[in-house]
């Protein structure tokens, strides 16, 4: 590992367990048109795409899907943020990052990401913050994280992507960036973790050999 400076994190399996939230906030609009409530395999993949590729999924074969879309920009997502559960230590791992490395956020989250962070509390720990609105190409097109390496005048090596699904690997890997696998070991990665203070202890001994 070369002298890491940036750290930066997914936000959905990362950050927080938002399965509950993402379940109930897509499962409100499929039942306002009426439609039954998702599968595994539909909560799989709303759980790592973007808000407009998830509609368009769930109503892939539906005439409905411009209403759905526009159904969707309309509704506030607030009422499911408290739904998000904050990952264990996680807040204990910002503080230990602060002020020795920048932080930031790359995700496939649109407008609900500035409120996210500011109901659990966390805006203040967090340097940069790229969503989907952000780029033209979300994850796992690696925009985001470039864009991100740009903001800090920093190389792939010195970062690293803490990330838990398939999209973030091919993020990472397309923008050279170390991937950290998050509670996923059949991700391909240059570390798998099961908890934050698995990453402070690989930055600790990044330190000390240095």
């Amino acid at each position: 590992m070369e002298q890491v400076k940036l750290v930066i994190f997914d936000c959905d399996g990362v950050m927080f367990d938002s399965r509950r939230a993402n379940e109930a906030y897509y499962n409100h609009i499929l039942a306002q048109f009426k439609k039954p409530r998702m599968n595994s395999e539909q909560c799989n993949y709303v759980h790592m795409h973007t808000a407009e590729q998830s509609v368009a999924y769930l109503f892939r074969d539906d005439p409905r899907l411009k209403e759905a879309l526009t159904y969707r920009r309309q509704i506030s997502y607030l009422p499911f943020i408290p739904m998000m559960e904050m990952e264990p230590h996680l807040i204990g791992f910002l503080k230990y990052l602060r002020p020795t490395y920048k932080t930031a956020i790359s995700t496939n989250r649109s407008d609900t990401m500035d409120r996210v962070l500011t109901h659990h509390r966390l805006d203040a720990y967090f340097d940069f913050v790229v969503s989907c609105l952000d780029v033209k190409r979300p994850k796992p097109d690696p925009e985001s994280l470039v864009r991100i390496l740009d903001h800090f005048d920093l190389s792939p090596g010195e970062a690293i992507y803490i990330g838990d699904s398939e999209i973030d690997g091919l993020a990472a890997k397309a923008a050279g960036i170390p991937l950290v696998a998050y509670k996923n070991r059949a991700l391909s990665a240059a570390y798998h973790v099961e908890h934050f203070k698995e990453i402070e202890d690989l930055l600790e001994r990044s330190r000390t050999i240095r």
